[in-house]
């Protein structure tokens, strides 16, 4: 446990320290250009810190593998969680990602994202690595090669934050956070119930008295601004099913908690809400350097919002992402607990990280599920 943390140590210092040179070399990070109508966001700034951003994060993963070498002459981090269902998951991954995630964009204005369902996933089932290379990818993929209308360019610029979602997920399920625990005391039940009422509801308030204070009135459901590809119907039809989606999670985790009396469902909102944290606070410099705060899309009421308190760019952007970022992923891993807990054992097990989302004592033997064992 201690080799493998002054791995991750390592790998955050080498992103860290490159992004920083390179931020210094490309002389700071300036809007330039025009602001593109549609998307919101200064390009020529998007691509220098797509291009910086991969680069710190190709060294990180080296610098990883190199201290993992040092440590134990071998690379388990690749053999064990890049397996064949790996590989054949993650083109699936990215796919739903940049299709919710476009959906989001173009059809709704709600304060989620949507585009990491499939980087979960994969981080969940496969490990940490797995789910950071599948966020970075997508991002990358969505941004320069997937053709219109489904091509959003200033997401490459994210590709480090997708990278860092898949990342906590591959942490949290290792930590087993999301093995199944039914069966428990009511007691225990009633507790976590009351804490994840109260933090979604204070998000909620918070989103509403931010939609509130920029437009002067309740929130309401509309599409994004009127042009050639928000106009498209499929758009809008799969934009209601997002906000279904998310008011679906709502009852969901209740119903988990108390009918299910499994409670997980708190563990869920835990690992949402800190994934959203951690997303927020790296997003939030490259969402006001790459938008200036303005994206188009359902957060940028919460930025007014903020802005109209008197709060930098910056200030703004941060706290809108404090508030969308945990809506947004305690969503997605209740979507992703519902997908692994409808997989058959077996399946399940036959990930590099299977074993971890089993009940305690369920783990399947040779003999009877023909399971060799998933090596964390």
């Amino acid at each position: 446990m201690e080799s493998r943390w002054s791995r991750i140590i390592a790998a955050g210092l080498a992103l860290l320290v490159t992004a920083a040179i390179g931020v210094l070399l490309a002389g700071g990070i300036q809007q330039t250009g025009e602001q593109d109508p549609v998307t919101f966001a200064y390009h020529e700034v998007a691509d220098v810190l797509a291009l910086i951003l991969a680069v710190s994060m190709i060294v990180a993963i080296i610098t990883y593998l190199v201290v993992e070498w040092v440590q134990t002459r071998r690379l388990d981090s690749l053999s064990h969680q890049f397996s064949t269902r790996t590989f054949a998951l993650i083109p699936i991954a990215i796919a739903l990602n940049i299709i919710l995630g476009q959906t989001v964009v173009a059809a709704i204005k709600l304060p989620i994202y949507l585009d990491s369902i499939g980087t979960i996933l994969v981080g969940v089932l496969a490990g940490p690595l797995a789910g950071a290379l599948t966020g970075f990818l997508g991002n990358v993929l969505w941004a320069y090669v997937i053709p219109p209308p489904f091509q959003y360019a200033p997401a490459a610029a994210f590709a480090v934050v997708a990278a860092t979602i898949g990342l906590l997920a591959g942490i949290f399920a290792r930590a087993s956070l999301l093995r199944p625990r039914p069966d428990q005391p009511i007691n225990r039940l009633v507790m976590a119930g009351i804490g994840t009422a109260v933090v979604i509801a204070g998000l909620a308030y918070l989103a509403s008295l931010g939609y509130t204070t920029a437009f002067g009135g309740p929130p309401t459901i509309a599409p994004a601004p009127n042009n050639e590809v928000f106009d498209n119907g499929l758009f809008i039809v799969l934009g209601w099913l997002a906000v279904a989606l998310v008011i679906g999670t709502v009852l969901g985790l209740f119903v988990i908690l108390f009918v299910r009396r499994d409670l997980t469902a708190a563990y869920v909102v835990i690992c949402g809400a800190a994934t959203g944290i951690v997303a927020a606070l790296v997003s939030a410099p490259i969402a006001a350097g790459v938008f200036g705060g303005v994206t188009g899309g359902g957060t940028d009421f919460l930025v007014a919002a903020f802005r109209s308190a008197g709060l930098s760019v910056g200030q703004a952007t941060l706290g809108q992402g404090l508030i969308s970022d945990p809506i947004d992923k305690i969503t997605t891993f209740f979507v992703v607990y519902l997908i692994v807990s409808a997989m058959a054992r077996r399946t399940k097990a036959r990930f590099p990280q299977g074993e971890r989302l089993l009940e305690e004592g369920d783990a399947p033997t040779a003999e009877g599920d023909g399971w060799r064992g998933a090596t964390a």
